[in-house]
């Protein structure tokens, strides 16, 4: 048997906001949107394959608390890009910084938070 992830599932504070600077970012498109969960709304993104689910509930409370300290918290995303120079330009369009660079094997590596504080780990591998 082989397993595939197909979808992952945020909260966000704003799912138009996220989708569009995905799109830009890693040229992803919108797969769905409407009515979710609770009276909220939610925004899938990503390939014909496997998606983000980007949900907001009728009201976001920000959390405070690091994601690393919390049992089943959400570290980062890992996502695979072609061309990793093409990417961090394309992160740094979008308004956010890229951090913690890394190129050892398998591939080459950078971070960023997204405007929600969802951390973001773009990778290439050569």
């Amino acid at each position: 048997m082989t397993a595939t992830l197909e979808h992952s599932n945020f909260t966000v504070a704003d799912p138009h906001a996220t989708a569009a600077w995905m799109q830009n970012v890693f040229g992803w498109n919108i797969r769905w949107e409407g009515e979710a969960k609770a009276g909220g709304y939610t925004v899938h993104i990503g390939s014909q394959d496997s998606y983000l689910a980007l949900y907001k509930p009728k009201s976001v409370r920000p959390s405070q608390e690091s994601s690393y300290d919390v049992l089943g918290g959400l570290n980062h995303v890992g996502i695979v890009v072609s061309d990793i120079d093409a990417a961090e330009a394309r992160v740094i369009a979008a308004g956010f910084t890229p951090v913690n660079h890394g190129d050892y094997e398998p591939g080459r590596r950078f971070y960023f938070d997204d405007d929600n504080g969802i951390e973001f780990e773009v990778v290439a591998y050569d």
